[in-house]
């Protein structure tokens, strides 16, 4: 057969701009197939907007909320500005089983979540990789950090990452821009309780937002104005656009196509190979495919799983790189909520400028050298920060009159937010099927969500609830509220799992390599691949893994393995 391409790479979101960057630098020509519409870098309708250049001065409009952005207004990054990089719920549902509550917040663009992630870069460390062989939960990880620490470097240096370096086991230094600033309230409770508790470190979060530009590939540093779901064309943070698209568009062996929705990989069961992809057009409805020497999905840890489901056939009549039975299975997401905010008095003669687009994270510090967690065996952080009160706490003050009017002139008193991120476990029954009784608006089953959080992340978003009190009333804060229940699935926006790595063919869907077991040229490098979730954000060990992926792919094709 004489392939169109080398690679083909579905989707175009953090780890579809890696693959595509990767892949091409390696010499390979390669199709990018993105689902949605596409953006130009810099082509961001609404990102200098002032509220009152917008119909709804920047709060939407809640007649079109209610009816096509039910979901995803519930993201924390979901504005009038920037509803525009989210899916619309209405012409893109899913499923979920009766007793499931999942928020599965989507963007289907050119350049996909990229546009719209929080940007926090955390690496995995070797507590993560080994927590499944340790407690026997889910699977053994194929691989440990020493096999992802140099592609961590090789991502960090790229896409730049700002940082502090802390020198701890469970949160591994990388290469790091200058870091970002603690204000005074934040340096105040990281000494509180560094003195109290040593093993509790508060650190400024490690963010994908520069401090120093880039000028060779076209990228300023962060001008500090936390706009950045809007789009950045300053390309001061990390995004298909600003980074991975241009590279890979400079070797000149870049296609891409947009408004293609994948609808099969093609699977030869004689050479036991998947041989390319067919797509259908959502502009004019027509139908296209394409061969290629590999396929890499990097579509979204779901859609991936939807569409290996989706190209079943009679050679694998329970989906592509199914034999194990497993795919669909063990997904995950952090069981996420509130732990604390309180008031911080005493700050009232500190302010800042600007707007930091990163806050502070508390990294892991229970269940590593001892079991120590309370009814649990992972680990919880926390991520937040201070903030000052501005003008807009009077919508929730009682106040009439010129009086009141002049108070919201000033500025008012400091507040401390400690949102828990609590580690969820692989469970067979957190799983992703196929409704084939009800279709999208492109003819495709919906896919179906079975998710619920068990006993052990309830245990650690409670323990991790009683911890961020104690922080806070120890600094001298006021508790105001808290929460000791996770939030609905989905609400930390990292949904992963699904076609997991392991060692066995028998138990899992991946290798090592991010290699689909028995079909040499399929890999899945997005969320999809996770056999665990750690208690970090995990976008950056999805961009490690990716590349990983992308070289080992080199040395097989090489071989002739490919």
């Amino acid at each position: 057969m004489t392939h169109q391409f080398d690679a083909i790479v579905v989707g175009s979101g953090i780890t579809g701009g890696w693959a595509a960057k990767e892949l091409t630098e390696a010499g390979f020509k390669v199709l990018m197939i993105e689902r949605g519409r596409a953006i130009e870098h810099g082509d961001y309708s609404r990102e200098t907007k002032a509220p009152w250049d917008m119909p709804f001065r920047g709060e939407g409009d809640p007649d079109l909320y209610a009816g096509d952005y039910p979901v995803q207004r519930l993201n924390r990054h979901f504005t009038e500005f920037t509803q525009d990089h989210f899916v619309n719920d209405r012409e893109n549902p899913y499923a979920t089983e009766a007793e499931t509550a999942f928020t599965w917040f989507r963007s289907y663009q050119l350049g996909g979540r990229s546009l719209t992630w929080g940007r926090q870069a955390y690496r995995w460390s070797d507590y993560d990789f080994g927590a499944n062989k340790r407690d026997g939960h889910g699977t053994d990880w194929p691989i440990r950090y020493a096999d992802l620490a140099p592609w961590y470097d090789h991502v960090e240096s790229f896409i730049g990452v700002s940082g502090a370096r802390e020198g701890l086991a469970q949160l591994p230094d990388g290469q790091f821009q200058p870091p970002m600033a603690l204000n005074a309230v934040e340096v105040a409770l990281r000494d509180k309780i560094r003195a109290k508790w040593p093993e509790r470190v508060l650190t400024i979060g490690r963010t994908a937002n520069l401090t120093q530009g880039k000028p060779d590939e076209g990228r300023n540093p962060c001008q500090y104005r936390s706009i950045c779901a809007r789009g950045c064309s300053f390309g001061a943070y990390f995004s298909t656009q600003s980074s991975t698209l241009p590279a890979a568009m400079k070797t000149g062996r870049l296609t891409v196509l947009t408004d293609k929705v994948v609808e099969k990989v093609d699977y030869d069961p004689v050479t036991k190979r998947v041989t390319g992809v067919r797509w259908l057009d959502t502009k004019d409805r027509s139908r296209g495919s394409a061969t290629a020497r590999m396929v890499f999905l990097n579509a979204g840890a779901f859609n991936s799983v939807h569409l290996l489901l989706n190209s079943a056939s009679e050679a694998m009549p329970h989906g592509l790189a199914n034999g194990s039975g497993v795919l669909g299975t063990h997904i995950m997401d952090h069981a996420n909520t509130m732990g604390a905010l309180a008031v911080m008095p005493g700050f009232e003669l500190h302010t800042s400028f600007g707007n930091r687009p990163t806050g502070i994270i508390i990294p892991r510090f229970r269940n590593m050298e001892r079991l120590d967690g309370v009814g649990h065996t992972r680990g919880f952080s926390f991520q937040g920060g201070a903030l000052q009160s501005g003008w807009s706490r009077g919508k929730r003050e009682a106040g009439t009159g010129a009086q009141f009017k002049e108070a919201l002139r000033q500025v008012g008193p400091w507040r401390m937010v400690l949102v828990s991120f609590a580690e969820c476990l692989p469970r067979p029954g957190n799983r992703l099927t196929l409704d084939r009784t009800r279709t999208d608006a492109n003819g495709l089953p919906l896919l179906n969500i079975a998710f619920a959080f068990g006993k052990e992340e309830h245990a650690a978003v409670a323990e991790a609830h009683a911890c961020a009190t104690e922080m806070l009333t120890h600094a001298g804060g006021q508790v105001l509220f808290g929460s000791d229940t996770p939030g609905p699935g989905g609400t930390a926006i990292h949904e992963m799992g699904g076609a997991r790595m392991g060692f066995d063919p028998a138990t899992s869907v991946l290798n090592g390599h991010s290699q689909a077991h028995g079909i040499a040229n399929l890999f899945v490098t997005d969320g999809a691949q996770m056999s665990s979730s750690a208690c970090q954000n995990p976008s950056l060990t999805y961009m490690a893994l990716t590349a990983r992926a992308a070289a080992y792919a080199k040395e097989q094709a090489q071989a002739g393995a490919i």
